[in-house]
């Protein structure tokens, strides 16, 4: 279980480095259901993978070939985020947990965006990841990151752009990319709680600047 505690905290640790301080402080502050909007994080697992090594867990990292994946729905303030607003959070069926696993391919993310975010929503369990899945649906693709089977070089404008073509709707400043000092870890899309794209300025601000990105094949593909 160390390891799930580590790979967890390795996610935790890119949302902090992403978004700052999460430190804007909003009069609702933790009041579950009361936010914004959501940012959907979807989390390019190959990356990820590489940069876990020999503590990535083998449901991700294995043999099926996971490309971008779910790593979260978080509720939003215009400035800042609610987290872990109901301490202990409810507990989740593992029915629940393991619908989501083609989704998020790793059962302690799974509760550990319950906990943090999902309890935030103001939502039961099975609704918020009802929510996730809508979320992720409404989003598309582009062509060009569905099926890679070699290492790609990026420039994140590029994948920004790929994806506003992608999806009508969305635009440059609603959409951010994640980064580690090589590789292309995460796109954030915001969107409303009826899942129309809409801008997000603090997100879009703390967006990597880095000029050149890798993204490491699909594994098992």
């Amino acid at each position: 279980m160390a390891w799930a505690i580590r790979i967890t905290l390795g996610f935790v640790g890119l949302w902090a480095a992403f978004a700052g301080p999460a430190a804007a402080f909003d009069a609702r502050q933790n009041a579950a259901g009361r936010f914004d909007f959501y940012v959907l994080s979807l989390s390019w697992s190959p990356s990820f993978c590489e940069s876990a090594g020999a503590r990535a867990p083998k449901m991700q990292c294995g043999a099926r070939p996971y490309s971008f994946v779910v790593h979260g729905l978080w509720p939003q303030y215009e400035r800042g985020f609610p987290e872990s607003c109901q301490v202990p959070a409810p507990r989740l069926n593992r029915n629940i947990v393991s619908s989501m696993l083609d989704l998020m391919p790793a059962p302690s993310l799974v509760y550990h965006e319950w906990d943090k975010h999902g309890t935030c929503s103001g939502l039961s369990a099975r609704a918020y990841f009802e929510t996730v899945r809508k979320a992720r649906a409404a989003v598309q693709i582009p062509e060009a990151y569905q099926d890679v089977t070699t290492t790609l070089t990026v420039r994140p404008d590029d994948v920004e752009t790929a994806f506003i073509k992608a999806n009508p709707g969305l635009s440059r400043d609603g959409i951010a990319i994640g980064c580690d000092q090589r590789r292309l870890r995460e796109v954030r899309i915001c969107m409303t709680k009826d899942f129309t794209f809409r801008a997000c300025p603090e997100i879009d601000r703390r967006a990597c600047r880095r000029d050149r990105l890798v993204m490491p094949p699909v594994r098992g593909g």
